[in-house]
């Protein structure tokens, strides 16, 4: 088990986004989120909550054209966090995956810290936006994280309804599922692969 701090902190500025992101993934859920945009607060304080991080974030973007820019570099500056703070990945489990329920809605995540990216994304949305959040957006969030983190990464929505819900329950199935990639087994004294690296 490493004993080193897995904590990482990511700036990003461009025309469009400044970013500046704190993310520890030994903590205990404490959240600081600011965006700009509601509901993806409130969706990354439910990422933090559940998977136990410590997460500070702040995210300045052009929202006068829409949430577009501010969602998808947030998503590349957390897959950028995740992949420093992990660090060399030895003793970790690597794979992780959860089912999580909220009411009526069922949602599947599963991931690989393979440090190859993709993601297979299969969420149905009724309804263009909840909030002030693109629903069309859950994909690109996702997408950017994956491969800004190198990692493999699926949805699957077993049952939904509420696109409120559906949305919560993929940040939070994200949030255990990672949170279990991330722990450590003492089982494992190197990295968890028959090729010997990630």
């Amino acid at each position: 088990m490493s004993e080193k701090s897995r904590v990482a902190k990511v700036e990003r500025v461009t025309g469009e986004t400044e970013i500046t992101l704190s993310l520890d993934l030994d903590g205990t859920g404490k959240a600081e989120i600011s965006t700009g945009i509601g509901f993806f607060d409130h969706m990354l304080n439910s990422f933090a909550r559940h998977g136990l991080f410590d997460l500070e974030l702040a995210a300045k973007g052009d929202l006068e054209v829409d949430s577009h820019h501010t969602i998808e570099d947030t998503g590349i500056v957390l897959g950028e966090s995740i992949k420093r703070a992990v660090g060399d990945k030895k003793g970790i489990k690597r794979f992780g995956n959860f089912i999580l329920p909220m009411d009526e809605s069922l949602v599947l995540c599963a991931l690989d810290l393979s440090g190859r990216p993709y993601l297979n994304e299969d969420l149905a949305f009724t309804v263009p936006r909840v909030g002030e959040f693109d629903t069309e957006m859950v994909h690109e969030f996702f997408y950017a994280v994956s491969y800004s983190a190198g990692m493999n990464l699926h949805f699957k929505m077993l049952s939904g309804g509420n696109n409120h819900h559906v949305i919560e329950a993929a940040f939070k199935a994200f949030a255990k599922a990672l949170d279990e990639a991330v722990s450590f087994d003492t089982r494992i004294s190197d990295v968890l692969s028959t090729k010997g690296s990630l």
